[in-house]
């Protein structure tokens, strides 16, 4: 047991004698492989409704176009944890099964990012920042985690959380405003054309919210969102999510 301490403490102490930001976040990920707890990390910051700001992963690159790229270009807006870290949840670590609706298994996000790279579980680390952000360190495994395992991430929480915090500081002082330029893009997209609640809708189509959960976000009927939807695909000369999506592509290079 004093042998297994002393190479915890060396671990943590390695980790944390790295400069903040990438190379701290690298350690820290190598370390969480090490143990056996992940066998990718990814690193997010969570803001509002705008897409998040992807920090850090250790996925290979034939991974990270699934789990970093669709992820950002609009499945986040179906994620518990994304969901979480917009309401009162408070920091900690927690399952995807927690965090999940009841369907979840059956969605888009889940079979695309989850099933299909056959990452059955999921946990992640919810930490708030300064300012209006919240970070997720996401630990994704294909097998159970026992409580063993359990308990070792929550050991581990106290080196979570700096290494986090401190990333999110360096990326501030480095220029980063906390609205990268694809959530810039998306704030402003349609206004000029679109009434505020078209632009709304807008929104949340290019999240990849569909007409049910839009109206549950929104607080309006079904019937309301799909007349929203079809006012603004007349005004844009468009006619389907597509082609939405490809007006977004075009505002994104423009800007």
């Amino acid at each position: 047991m004093h042998g297994q301490l002393t190479q915890w403490t060396r671990d943590i102490a390695a980790v944390l004698a790295q400069p903040p930001g990438h190379p701290q976040l690298r350690a820290l990920a190598d370390w969480l492989q090490r143990l056996g707890l992940a066998d990718h990390v990814l690193f997010f910051v969570h803001e509002g409704r705008s897409p998040p700001l992807a920090m850090f992963d250790s996925l290979p690159p034939g991974l990270r176009p699934h789990l970093v790229g669709e992820y950002r270009a609009g499945l986040y807006g179906m994620d518990p944890f994304h969901v979480a870290c917009r309401s009162a949840v408070a920091d900690g670590l927690y399952s995807l099964g927690q965090l999940a609706e009841e369907g979840f298994g059956e969605g888009e996000l889940f079979r695309r990012c989850h099933r299909q790279l056959g990452l059955g579980k999921a946990l992640g680390f919810i930490v708030s920042l300064e300012g209006r952000g919240r970070a997720v360190l996401l630990l994704l495994h294909g097998g159970e985690s026992g409580a063993e395992e359990l308990r070792l991430l929550g050991s581990a929480a106290p080196v979570v959380e700096p290494v986090l915090r401190s990333a999110w500081a360096v990326y501030r002082r480095e220029g980063g405003d906390g609205l990268d330029r694809v959530g810039a893009v998306i704030a402003r997209f349609g206004r000029g054309v679109l009434t505020e609640r078209e632009c709304e809708v807008a929104r949340l189509l290019l999240e990849g919210h569909t007409n049910a959960s839009a109206s549950q976000r929104l607080c309006i009927s079904k019937g309301t969102v799909k007349v929203h939807r079809r006012n603004l695909y007349e005004k844009l000369a468009i006619g389907s999510q597509s082609e939405l999506l490809a007006l977004f592509v075009e505002a994104l290079r423009r800007s």
